[in-house]
Protein backbone atom coordinates (compact mmCIF):
# COMPACT_ATOMS: atom_id res chain seq x y z
CA UNK A 1 0.00 0.00 0.00
CA UNK A 2 1.15 3.38 -0.61
CA UNK A 3 0.69 6.37 1.61
CA UNK A 4 1.57 10.00 0.29
CA UNK A 5 2.60 11.97 3.46
CA UNK A 6 3.20 15.68 3.15
CA UNK A 7 3.57 15.75 -0.98
CA UNK A 8 7.00 15.09 -0.27
CA UNK A 9 7.40 11.79 0.89
CA UNK A 10 6.02 8.65 -0.38
CA UNK A 11 5.80 5.63 2.01
CA UNK A 12 5.52 1.61 0.98
CA UNK A 13 5.04 -0.80 3.28
CA UNK A 14 4.35 -4.30 2.73
CA UNK A 15 2.73 -4.66 6.07
CA UNK A 16 -0.68 -3.75 7.56
CA UNK A 17 -0.07 0.17 6.92
CA UNK A 18 -0.26 2.31 10.21
CA UNK A 19 -3.47 4.32 10.78
CA UNK A 20 -2.14 7.93 10.21
CA UNK A 21 -5.73 9.64 10.43
CA UNK A 22 -5.93 9.08 14.17
CA UNK A 23 -2.42 9.65 15.14
CA UNK A 24 -1.05 13.20 16.43
CA UNK A 25 1.67 15.14 14.04
CA UNK A 26 4.31 14.22 17.05
CA UNK A 27 3.48 10.63 17.19
CA UNK A 28 3.28 10.15 13.19
CA UNK A 29 6.82 11.98 12.96
CA UNK A 30 8.20 9.26 15.85
CA UNK A 31 6.32 5.96 14.02
CA UNK A 32 7.59 7.76 10.55
CA UNK A 33 11.05 7.74 12.21
CA UNK A 34 10.69 4.53 13.81
CA UNK A 35 9.96 2.78 10.66
CA UNK A 36 12.83 4.27 8.77
CA UNK A 37 15.37 3.46 11.23
CA UNK A 38 13.94 -0.75 11.22
CA UNK A 39 14.75 -0.59 7.40
CA UNK A 40 10.96 -1.59 6.65
CA UNK A 41 9.70 1.20 4.03
CA UNK A 42 11.35 2.60 0.85
CA UNK A 43 11.78 6.24 1.11
CA UNK A 44 11.78 8.42 -2.50
CA UNK A 45 12.87 11.76 -2.21
CA UNK A 46 15.54 13.26 -4.66
CA UNK A 47 16.59 9.12 -5.36
CA UNK A 48 17.97 8.73 -1.86
CA UNK A 49 16.91 7.28 1.12
CA UNK A 50 19.07 9.02 3.50
CA UNK A 51 17.43 12.34 2.33
CA UNK A 52 20.58 13.72 0.74
CA UNK A 53 24.42 12.94 1.33
CA UNK A 54 26.82 12.10 -1.24
CA UNK A 55 26.08 10.81 -4.31
CA UNK A 56 28.95 9.32 -6.77
CA UNK A 57 31.13 8.19 -3.59
CA UNK A 58 32.37 4.51 -3.21
CA UNK A 59 34.24 3.57 -0.40
CA UNK A 60 37.28 1.37 -1.36
CA UNK A 61 39.49 0.06 0.61
CA UNK A 62 42.75 -1.00 0.73
CA UNK A 63 43.98 -3.90 2.65
CA UNK A 64 47.59 -5.75 2.91
CA UNK A 65 49.14 -9.36 4.43
CA UNK A 66 52.47 -9.34 5.22
CA UNK A 67 54.08 -12.65 4.85
CA UNK A 68 57.18 -11.86 5.23
CA UNK A 69 58.25 -14.86 8.01
CA UNK A 70 56.61 -18.10 6.65
CA UNK A 71 58.67 -16.30 2.79
CA UNK A 72 61.75 -16.25 4.79
CA UNK A 73 61.68 -19.76 6.49
CA UNK A 74 60.61 -21.02 2.78
CA UNK A 75 57.39 -22.29 3.83
CA UNK A 76 55.23 -20.55 1.05
CA UNK A 77 55.30 -18.49 -1.88
CA UNK A 78 53.64 -15.31 -2.14
CA UNK A 79 52.80 -15.43 -5.79
CA UNK A 80 51.07 -19.30 -4.90
CA UNK A 81 48.78 -16.64 -2.30
CA UNK A 82 48.47 -14.22 -5.27
CA UNK A 83 47.00 -16.53 -7.50
CA UNK A 84 44.77 -18.14 -4.96
CA UNK A 85 43.15 -14.96 -3.59
CA UNK A 86 42.76 -14.16 -7.57
CA UNK A 87 40.59 -17.42 -8.20
CA UNK A 88 38.66 -17.14 -4.72
CA UNK A 89 37.27 -13.15 -4.44
CA UNK A 90 34.18 -13.09 -5.43
CA UNK A 91 32.75 -9.94 -7.15
CA UNK A 92 28.78 -9.97 -7.68
CA UNK A 93 28.38 -13.47 -6.96
CA UNK A 94 31.24 -15.19 -8.94
CA UNK A 95 34.80 -16.34 -7.73
CA UNK A 96 37.48 -15.19 -9.74
CA UNK A 97 35.47 -12.90 -12.29
CA UNK A 98 37.42 -9.19 -10.32
CA UNK A 99 37.32 -7.15 -13.35
CA UNK A 100 38.31 -3.26 -12.07
CA UNK A 101 36.46 -3.23 -9.12
CA UNK A 102 39.27 -5.50 -7.30
CA UNK A 103 43.12 -5.74 -7.66
CA UNK A 104 45.06 -8.25 -6.14
CA UNK A 105 49.11 -7.38 -6.36
CA UNK A 106 52.29 -8.83 -4.73
CA UNK A 107 55.17 -6.67 -3.48
CA UNK A 108 57.81 -8.71 -2.43
CA UNK A 109 56.70 -10.89 0.47
CA UNK A 110 52.96 -8.51 1.07
CA UNK A 111 50.18 -8.84 -1.09
CA UNK A 112 47.54 -5.78 -1.92
CA UNK A 113 44.05 -6.20 -2.77
CA UNK A 114 42.53 -2.95 -3.39
CA UNK A 115 38.81 -2.31 -3.73
CA UNK A 116 37.24 0.47 -5.27
CA UNK A 117 34.14 -1.17 -3.97
CA UNK A 118 32.98 -1.96 -0.35
CA UNK A 119 35.15 -4.60 0.74
CA UNK A 120 35.50 -7.14 3.83
CA UNK A 121 38.40 -7.36 5.99
CA UNK A 122 36.81 -10.50 7.39
CA UNK A 123 36.32 -11.86 4.23
CA UNK A 124 40.20 -11.28 3.15
CA UNK A 125 40.91 -13.34 6.01
CA UNK A 126 38.83 -15.89 5.65
CA UNK A 127 40.51 -16.63 1.97
CA UNK A 128 43.89 -16.61 3.70
CA UNK A 129 43.33 -19.00 6.44
CA UNK A 130 41.66 -21.13 3.79
CA UNK A 131 44.93 -20.94 1.48
CA UNK A 132 46.55 -21.74 4.61
CA UNK A 133 44.42 -24.97 5.23
CA UNK A 134 44.89 -26.11 1.91
CA UNK A 135 48.85 -26.23 1.95
CA UNK A 136 48.60 -27.90 5.56
CA UNK A 137 50.34 -24.61 6.99
CA UNK A 138 47.98 -23.52 9.26
CA UNK A 139 48.51 -25.30 12.14
CA UNK A 140 52.01 -23.34 12.40
CA UNK A 141 50.91 -20.05 10.62
CA UNK A 142 48.12 -17.79 12.12
CA UNK A 143 46.75 -14.55 10.75
CA UNK A 144 46.54 -11.19 12.51
CA UNK A 145 45.69 -7.78 12.53
CA UNK A 146 48.90 -5.27 13.21
CA UNK A 147 48.87 -3.54 15.74
CA UNK A 148 50.19 -0.43 13.69
CA UNK A 149 47.53 -0.55 11.19
CA UNK A 150 44.22 -2.07 11.10
CA UNK A 151 44.45 -2.70 7.42
CA UNK A 152 47.49 -4.93 7.49
CA UNK A 153 47.36 -8.76 8.40
CA UNK A 154 50.42 -10.75 9.09
CA UNK A 155 51.30 -14.35 8.97
CA UNK A 156 52.84 -15.04 12.31
CA UNK A 157 54.09 -18.51 13.83
CA UNK A 158 52.38 -19.76 16.65
CA UNK A 159 54.36 -19.15 20.23
CA UNK A 160 55.00 -23.00 20.50
CA UNK A 161 58.08 -22.25 23.05
CA UNK A 162 55.68 -20.54 25.66
CA UNK A 163 53.94 -23.89 25.43
CA UNK A 164 57.18 -26.08 25.74
CA UNK A 165 58.60 -23.56 28.99
CA UNK A 166 55.00 -24.82 30.92
CA UNK A 167 55.38 -28.25 30.17
CA UNK A 168 58.45 -28.34 31.89
CA UNK A 169 57.41 -27.37 35.14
Amino acid sequence: MTVKFFHKFQIEKSQPPYSFLYLSPLHLRFVLKQTLLRGNTKMSRGGSASGGGAKGKKKGATFTIDCAKPVEDKIMEVASLEKFLQERIKVGGKAGALGDSVTVTREKSKIVVTSDSNFSKRYLKYLTKKYLKKNNVRDWLRVIASNKDRNVYELRYFNIAENEGEDED
